[in-house]
């Protein structure tokens, strides 16, 4: 009985769910993340500075209502103390009903300001001087004066009970600011921890985002300079969005159809120079059997064509030679066997084994740069270097300078090779690159090479992601080799 499948973990199916995104759904989800969340912290900002303007526009109002209690109570204490002092003098009624209704009212003033911390002490205290001045207020005409006497007596103190009040309140307004200042100031720090906490985090969120976006692109720039360096052995594989692992695997497939199409080349290029070795071997054979008369005596002019068709059947041999050993360069530069290793100390090995040429024709060869590693084929790029080196001295007149210098630029590395030879004709300046071309201008010797040396080290530069360009000079031939990475050990 076969085991149920386990379930997949939550973040396996957070991955697998992201996995079936597209770039653009992501990049759509991780904006609208960050905009959310400084979106929240605006609108957290923006509440706590409504509730701090609500905060400060009630504590004004109330300091307002404080004060005016406070200056109306002194108002109806000085109209009170008029109204008495009449009342008491002129023994008028109507002078008593409105002392009793300012009375009334400065009462009411006493009890709202009793409500806003004001010591419940004072508040006694003033009741108690109004209920001695409206004791005062009725008596005998003959006491009239002594109450009079005491009404400006218990005014004096009401009036100094107002001034106690007005001062509680006074301060009372000034400690309700300053806890509203209190107040302000620990919001104002919280909402800027808030905030500098909202844009540190979607600063990190988007970092994060692009960390985890550019990967992929990462991968698909490795995985497109490995195809353009013909690292066609490394399998393509990209983890990421959907779109972006379809791009991986449309590569994986164009990787492995260029080194489909680059085996059948290989594999067409030996089959037709099979093909034509066996013909062109029975017919080498068979212009030695006319030379050498098995068939009959050769007249002068049949021996004449004899030697014709003899030479230009070992010319053609030759080119099948070339053609088959350009075949296995270009196939083998498709096998890199990359190593670090010191270029200036490779350039060195390939001039001292070729020392007995250049010494033979009395040249001198100088080498000028530093020690720079990087990771190469050591087999491919010395066998590039010796074959323009070879070209330098077959082309250089005897008693000149052959000049190599190895240079580092910004992302590039140069090696320069110059000559003081014949040069290359403008009119082969955009050829000799091509295979079995073969340029006008020849050493003074007169031998004349294959034409597929200079093939073999561009597929050997272009294999390793580098180019080979021929570059203007006064005199000569001045080559040089361009590598687009440096790898420090």
């Amino acid at each position: 009985m076969p085991l149920p499948a386990e379930p997949a973990s939550p973040p396996r199916q957070a991955r697998a769910l992201l996995q079936r995104l597209s770039f653009r759904q992501l990049l759509v989800i991780a904006f609208l993340l960050i905009a959310a969340l400084l979106g929240a912290a605006s609108l957290r900002a923006l509440y706590a500075l409504q509730e701090l303007t609500l905060q400060s526009r009630d504590s004004a109002a109330r300091a307002l209502a404080l004060s005016g209690a406070a200056q109306s109570l002194r108002e109806r204490s000085i109209s009170m103390e008029r109204t008495a002092r009449q009342s008491v003098v002129l023994d008028d009624r109507v002078l008593r009903g409105r002392f009793r209704d300012d009375s009334r009212d400065a009462s009411a003033l006493v009890e709202r300001l009793a409500q806003e911390d004001i010591p419940a002490a004072q508040g006694r205290l003033w009741r108690a001087h109004l209920d001695a001045i409206t004791g005062l207020l009725s008596g005998p005409l003959d006491t009239a004066l002594e109450r009079e006497r005491q009404l400006t007596q218990e005014f004096r103190e009401l009036e100094s009970i107002d001034e106690a009040i007005a001062l509680q309140v006074q301060q009372a307004i000034e400690q309700r600011n300053k806890l509203l200042q209190q107040r302000l100031e620990s919001s104002r720090q919280r909402l800027a921890q808030q905030v500098g906490a909202a844009i540190a985090l979607a600063v990190a969120m988007a970092l994060a985002f692009g960390v985890w976006f550019t990967r992929p692109l990462k991968r698909l720039e490795n995985a497109i300079v490995g195809l353009g360096e013909n690292r066609l052995d490394q399998v393509i594989a990209i983890n990421g969005p959907a779109d972006l692992a379809l791009v991986g695997e449309r590569l994986n497939w164009l990787r492995l159809r260029l080194a489909e199409l680059d085996a059948d080349k290989s594999r067409f290029l030996r089959h037709i120079s099979h093909e034509l070795k066996t013909p062109l071997a029975s017919l080498r054979e068979g212009v030695s059997l006319l030379e050498d008369g098995v068939a009959g005596p050769l007249s002068a002019d049949q021996r004449e064509i004899a030697q014709i068709l003899k030479q230009n059947t070992s010319v053609l041999q030759g080119q099948i030679e070339d053609l088959l050993r350009f075949n296995a360069a270009a196939f083998e530069a498709r096998q890199l066997r990359r190593q670090n290793v010191d270029l200036l100390q490779l350039i060195e090995n390939q001039v001292d084994a070729q020392r007995l040429q250049w010494r033979a024709r009395e040249l001198t060869v100088s080498l000028t740069g530093e020690p720079l590693n990087m990771d190469v084929d050591p087999e491919k790029i010395g066998t590039a270097l010796a074959n323009l080196l070879s070209n330098a001295i077959r082309y250089a007149p005897p008693h000149s300078t052959i000049a190599l210098a190895l240079s580092q630029q910004p992302g590039r590395v140069h090696i320069d090779i110059e000559d003081q030879g014949v040069g290359v004709a403008p009119e082969d300046c955009g050829h000799i690159f091509e295979p079995f071309y073969r340029g006008q201008r020849q050493p003074g010797d007169g031998s004349r090479g294959s034409g597929i040396g200079l093939s073999i080290v561009q597929e050997y530069i272009a294999a390793h992601g580098g180019r080979i360009a021929l570059l203007p000079a006064p005199s000569g031939a001045h080559f040089r080799i361009e590598f687009p990475h440096v790898f420090k050990p």
